[in-house]
């Protein structure tokens, strides 16, 4: 029922949040490779990307690749925060005292993501090909033509479909170690401090809140890296043909775009990062405490 109810929430949480998923992989991909100030900036940021975007590509455009997301959200976050959630009630995340411990935490949220990211690789890089599509006069990034899993296991074989799962993995590592520690350890903080009612939505909202800025600032980059990893074009045997992994990709960017090209799109991580960070974990915090009452 952890991952049922981990899994709903994230699909909750990503109906809202992926017009800004959208403008997040058009704005890490536009200039990709190349010197400040020697491209046309389509989009010059979150806002007026929105715009081009609604009034170019049409506002349909806006929830490009929303099937692909939503089958990713269920089954990387079900299996993210249904494990997490698994070992936190086995209570391997505190410690014999009772107290919360930020390095058991870390590294089960750690281990989660791992495990729901690599498994839902395919889907992840179907989605970041379909919200990169866009109309010629505003196209950045390598433009797929494809649409579905078939296509690229028809391909490029069973290992296609896997292509750049593991440079995707420090991404999210990083992301959700970051997330589920912050969330637990404000949680645990604000429930010792009695600054809201005990049991309180607003408890889970406020750490939601912290741990959305602590995601954004420690999984930009890496996030920039896997976007163009997943986006770059292939030979004939599915190989990239930009970069050869994650340290290639984040060294590549930050030796030609500068370090502000690692945060690329940081306003859009932010406002979208941010309210799916609160809004998935909300929805996840919530509906534990009324499975458990209702089971009581």
């Amino acid at each position: 029922m952890d991952f049922l109810m981990s899994g709903l929430a994230a699909c909750g949480a990503c109906v809202f949040t992926n017009p800004l998923e959208v403008v997040k992989t058009r704005m890490q991909l536009q200039g990709e490779l190349q010197a400040p100030g020697t491209y046309q900036r389509h989009y010059r940021n979150v806002f007026h990307a929105f715009f081009t975007i609604g009034k170019v590509d049409g506002l349909a455009a806006l929830q490009k690749g929303l099937a692909p997301a939503l089958l990713y959200q269920f089954l990387m976050n079900g299996i993210r925060l249904g494990t997490y959630g698994l070992a936190d009630s086995s209570g391997y995340l505190h410690t014999a005292e009772g107290t919360l411990s930020p390095v058991r935490s870390a590294a089960a949220g750690g281990l989660a993501g791992v495990m729901g990211a690599y498994l839902g690789s395919p889907i992840y890089m179907v989605k970041t090909h379909l919200q990169a599509q866009a109309a010629s006069e505003i196209a950045v990034g390598h433009q797929y033509k494809h649409q579905a899993l078939t296509e690229i296991g028809q391909k490029h074989g069973l290992g296609g479909l896997w292509r750049g799962a593991l440079g995707g993995l420090p991404r999210v590592v990083v992301g959700s170690s970051t997330q589920l520690c912050t969330f637990s350890s404000t949680k645990d903080l604000l429930s010792q401090w009695e600054i809201f009612p005990p049991q309180s939505w607003k408890v889970a909202l406020a750490a939601a809140m912290v741990s959305g800025i602590a995601v954004v600032l420690a999984m930009t980059p890496f996030d920039v890296a896997s976007t163009r990893l997943y986006n770059q074009p292939t030979d004939i045997q599915g190989k990239g043909l930009m970069y050869r992994g994650i340290l290639d990709a984040l060294l590549q960017t930050a030796r030609t775009e500068g370090i502000f090209g690692m945060y690329k799109g940081i306003g859009a991580s932010y406002f979208r990062l941010g309210p799916h960070t609160i809004l998935s974990l909300f929805f996840w915090d919530q509906l534990r405490f009324l499975y458990h009452s209702y089971t009581k």
